[in-house]
């Protein structure tokens, strides 16, 4: 299985600085026009919870120490309290609280990052003044002291942090400006005759029974719920969770037993089954999709592993919660 990652620098440095993959769920290798590779996702092979070192109280009075001015919204002045700056473990420090709505574990936030270089206390890269950074609240992907910060906090909170990596630890200030739950949002859409029937549970994790008729020959995109956010474009980062069942209900996986949304990268071209780039493009954020594959936008006649038999018409019903 080929891997690929889709966070953007910031984010990034957060994942790799903390030994987590933030925004980089594993991708299985799939072809565009479907049937020759396998497709869904594997589960990340990211650092546990447990295995995180923890933060000494050196580590904590070393944050604390960072200097962060400026008004929110605008991007601050970060200093170091002396340079090299070093701390032992993954460290959090909340600068300034929000106002806006709570952030749930799970959520997908937009934030704004200034990153420092600890051995020089010289600014590395800021998303202020260009597309803010977008990163999935779990435990599974960022270290226990940022999750802890995070769920709980509110929209326009500003917090530190600081991480060592390779050369000398790193340090970022950044605000959330922006939080979504990890599921659809929007109207519902009434069913529509011959398509499997979908139940969602309290969390918004769907449940399918399957239809009594024949599969449909082509690809079938129905929305569920129909969300009110900007239409998904072609060569967007698209961030979703789903579930997938072969048309006689047999589930074979689903991002929502891993606690993960899954990112589309390049959706439209991306590395993802064709039935998947043709029928996620024009979706509107918020929606809630159901994709009826069938085999020639999907695995084909190779089918895949032993959970998709070959020439299986599969069944998709996908939040779209953001892009970025």
């Amino acid at each position: 299985m080929r891997r690929t990652t889709t966070a953007r620098p910031a984010a990034r440095r957060i994942a790799a600085a903390a030994l987590a993959l933030t925004l980089g769920v594993g991708l299985a290798a799939c072809s565009g026009d479907g049937g020759d590779d396998a497709t869904t996702p594997a589960p990340t092979d990211t650092a546990s919870a447990a295995a995180e070192p923890t933060a000494s109280a050196e580590d904590v009075a070393a944050l604390e120490g960072v200097t962060v001015e400026g008004d929110l919204g605008a991007k601050p002045t970060v200093g170091l309290p002396s340079t090299p700056f070093e701390v032992s473990a993954p460290v959090a420090r909340l600068v300034d609280e929000g106002t806006g709505a709570e952030i749930g574990e799970g959520d997908l936030i937009d934030m704004n990052t200034v990153w420092v270089n600890g051995t020089d206390g010289s600014e590395v890269s800021t998303t202020y003044g260009a597309t803010p950074e977008k990163l999935m609240v779990s435990p599974d992907m960022l270290p226990p002291a940022l999750v802890d910060l995070l769920v709980g906090g509110k929209v326009g909170l500003r917090f530190a942090f600081a991480s060592p990596a390779e050369g000398g630890s790193t340090v970022a200030v950044a605000e959330v400006i922006g939080a979504v739950p990890p599921r659809a949002q929007g109207t519902d859409v009434p069913a529509v005759e011959g398509l499997p029937t979908v139940t969602l549970a309290e969390n918004g994790e769907p449940s399918l029974e399957p239809a009594s008729g024949d599969a449909p020959a082509g690809l079938t995109v129905q929305p569920l719920i129909q969300g009110d956010g900007p239409a998904v474009e072609a060569g967007q980062t698209v961030f979703v969770h789903y579930s997938g069942w072969l048309w006689d209900g047999t589930p074979f996986d689903s991002s929502w037993t891993r606690g993960q949304l899954f990112p589309v990268a390049n959706v439209g071209q991306g590395q993802v089954i064709a039935g998947w780039n043709e029928g996620l493009v024009g979706q509107n954020v918020g929606s809630q999709v159901m994709l009826v594959v069938p085999p020639d936008k999907g695995y084909g006649e190779a089918g895949s592993g032993d959970t998709i038999p070959p020439n299986s018409t599969l069944v998709f019903v996908v939040d779209i919660v953001g892009v970025g």
